[in-house]
């Protein structure tokens, strides 16, 4: 995969199987998971060691969507597109495994396909794979999905 600058790219400056990852990661401590669930997912697995041994999970587990929020923190690192990384949403969306306190996350970005708007030719999409992976290289989140991404500009 290209380590990747800061110079922000155009949609004509991705091509289709294009990887990209940066060293930027971010590590969830059992605290930060009780925060953001006590904010956004109040639910006992994600709020209690007790109750979440107890649960499903077998142990306090972050809340899939902080999992996704430090994701995007890491996409905006990895992905230098022109005006921000900006949704057109989503095809697949998946949690394969659960985000433990003390995991070390980063992200993969694949791109899939770009698509050149008919409507509006001073942008696009790009079809895009995100994998958010563990220190173990496991995959905790799988996300599949578009971007609106400007176009170079004509001369």
């Amino acid at each position: 995969m290209p380590d990747i600058s800061n110079a922000p790219m155009y949609l004509e400056d991705f091509t289709a199987g294009q990887k990209f990852s940066v060293a930027a990661t971010e590590t969830l401590s059992a605290d930060d998971i009780k925060a953001f669930a006590a904010s956004y997912d109040p639910q006992p697995f994600h709020l209690d060691e007790a109750a979440a041994a107890q649960s499903f999970f077998g142990g306090l587990a972050a809340s899939g969507w902080h999992t996704a929020a430090l994701t995007m923190r890491l996409l905006v690192k990895t992905l230098p597109i022109r005006g921000g990384v900006i949704g057109a949403g989503f095809e697949e969306f998946r949690w394969p495994r659960p985000t433990r306190p003390g995991d070390v996350l980063r992200v993969e970005v694949e791109v899939l396909e770009l698509k050149f708007s008919q409507s509006k030719p001073q942008q696009g999409f790009l079809k895009h794979r995100v994998t958010t992976f563990n220190q173990n290289n496991e995959p905790v989140l799988v996300m599949t999905g578009n971007l609106l991404v400007p176009r170079r500009p004509q001369a």
